[in-house]
């Protein structure tokens, strides 16, 4: 597994599909948090909004490094589609990791604050809940389910718009609205971790509909 990850993680640097989601969230972090001198739970609700369409777009990206013959040589190598699959949800979720540091940074950078334990923790747990939900919509727009592109770019945007506007819809919605309405960082720790395990747990659903689907096509 972790030869394929950093197979996959390595092929994404060298086709530098990165370099769009980086620059996207990059920005609307700097722009929303600008100049801020509010709670940073408002900070950690922009940049886990960014998260959110980052993450959609690095696992849409790096589900189409691919073409169907090479794919399926990696999956030969690999050990299978399962193995394959995870692996690609792995890597996803690692090339997160690197936007959720920046989007703890950024806000601190740009604005003015003086953030506690809380206030990292709960940004960490905002934004980690925000990359496992757009990991879960890439792989459902993802080109080996939704063979055309602009198919996958529509139902993508669908998946994204009901997430953030559905009013009360966990993990998202719900996310957004509590981060936006309170302003203590410790308050809000237990409920975000609880929203963060039902990404998790979205997450595995999205990637056992993906391999099922897969499955049956080839």
């Amino acid at each position: 597994m972790t030869a394929l990850v950093r197979y996959q993680l390595t092929t994404l640097l060298l086709s530098q599909r990165f370099l769009a989601p980086l620059l996207l969230f990059t920005a609307l972090v700097a722009v929303l948090t600008s100049n801020d001198t509010g709670p940073l739970t408002a900070a950690h609700g922009a940049a886990s909004a960014a998260m959110l369409l980052a993450a959609t777009w690095l696992t849409t990206a790096l589900t189409g490094l691919e073409d169907r013959p090479h794919r399926a040589l990696l999956t030969a190598a690999t050990g299978g589609r399962r193995r394959l699959l995870t692996g690609t949800v792995l890597t996803a979720l690692l090339g997160c990791l690197p936007l959720t540091a920046l989007g703890l940074a950024l806000p601190l950078l740009v604005g003015t604050h003086t953030p506690t334990a809380a206030d990292l923790l709960l940004g960490t747990e905002a934004q980690l809940t925000c990359a496992c939900t757009g990991t879960a919509v890439g792989l459902l727009a993802s080109r080996p389910v939704v063979r055309r592109p602009g198919h996958g770019l529509l139902l993508a945007l669908a998946l994204l718009l009901a997430l953030t506007v559905s009013k009360g819809l966990p993990p998202v919605n719900l996310l957004l609205t509590r981060l936006s309405a309170h302003h203590r960082s410790a308050d809000l720790l237990a409920s975000t971790a609880l929203l963060l395990a039902l990404a998790v747990a979205l997450l595995a659903a999205a990637a056992a509909l993906v391999h099922a689907v897969t499955a049956r096509r080839d």
